[in-house]
């Protein structure tokens, strides 16, 4: 069984641990849309917990669209 890619990051974001160029584009991605919504002031402030069930699923919502339409697949199976 192999661990989720959001895991992965969030681990290595919480030990401090170099992140690859997948993660940190991942990364970039979920900030460009908080920002693109107006969260990433609370995002900032309060961290990614701080946010609501609602927000955290339209940011996931939009990561998906545009992730299927430039193609890229962040849970690859082994």
């Amino acid at each position: 069984m192999t661990v989720p890619f959001k895991k992965v990051v969030k681990a290595k974001l919480k030990s401090k641990k170099e992140l690859t160029e997948e993660e940190m584009e991942r990364e970039r991605i979920k900030y460009e849309i908080a920002n693109e919504l107006g969260l990433v002031d609370k995002v900032k402030s309060v961290g990614w917990s701080g946010l609501t069930a609602e927000e955290t699923g339209r940011i996931g919502g939009i990561m998906t669209k545009r992730n299927k339409e430039a193609g890229r697949i962040w849970n690859k199976k082994s």
